[in-house]
């Protein structure tokens, strides 16, 4: 077996033990692109293309886990529509509703892999990839839920530059990871009642995965290595 071959290989048995690892680094890489294309020319359609690959390994990691697979084709299939749509159109109501429809399904992926990961009482390593993954997809799903809530509602959310404008995703994504991990950093507001109620609901999200998901993650682990010592 030649070197490319055997590269190839070794990348098919990644993907096949470390889905969720591959989940993971899309999202970081995302978080990449954001600050090198946002405010370029075209970057909304080369970032709704990106978005597309991102939702399309969310689809490919449900189907890793103990969910309902025909939902979230159901959920994929006008998501990637509707998210290229609105990426190469500047039109409020596709944005709508492709930032609701993106958000059900960053949702349904990560209850599914909170599924997967409470299904059993082993902790492999791609379920420690798999909480990295679903905490990421929580604060994806709630940034396109504010996204959302402030096209629906324009002035939901108000920051510290440019207060009279519409908030950027990027702005929405950073809300929505300080809120989620409860760092309390940011200079994004909620203002409306719509936000205010999205923005509490995200808080209780990060603090029950926290509290359930990954408490028992770590206890788990720690009662493994503990086993490993006294075998």
């Amino acid at each position: 077996m030649d070197n490319k071959n055997k590269s190839s290989l070794h990348w098919r048995v990644l993907a096949r033990h470390h889905p969720s690892a591959f989940l993971l680094a899309a999202q970081l890489v995302s978080l990449m692109l954001y600050t090198v294309l946002e405010g370029s020319p075209g970057a909304r359609a080369l970032l709704g293309a990106f978005g597309v690959l991102v939702l399309t390994l969310v689809v490919w990691v449900i189907n890793r886990s103990p969910a309902i697979n025909w939902i979230a084709w159901v959920l994929v299939a006008p998501a990637i529509v509707l998210s290229l749509l609105s990426a190469l159109l500047v039109e409020p109501t596709l944005l709508m509703w492709s930032s609701l429809l993106e958000a059900a399904l960053y949702f349904y992926a990560a209850g599914s892999l909170i599924a997967y990961m409470m299904g059993d009482y082993r902790v492999t390593s791609d379920e420690l990839f798999a909480a990295g993954a679903t905490f990421t997809l929580f604060a994806w799903g709630f940034a396109y839920a504010y996204q959302a809530c402030q096209t629906m509602f324009p002035g939901s959310f108000i920051g510290g530059t440019f207060p009279g404008t519409q908030r950027t995703f990027i702005e929405l994504l950073s809300l929505s990871f300080t809120n989620l991990s409860a760092t309390g950093l940011g200079d994004v507001l909620p203002i409306t009642s719509l936000a205010r109620v999205l923005v509490m609901l995200e808080q209780f999200a990060g603090v029950g995965y926290i509290a359930l998901v990954v408490s028992r993650l770590i206890g788990m682990t720690i009662v493994r290595q503990k086993g490993k010592g006294t075998s």
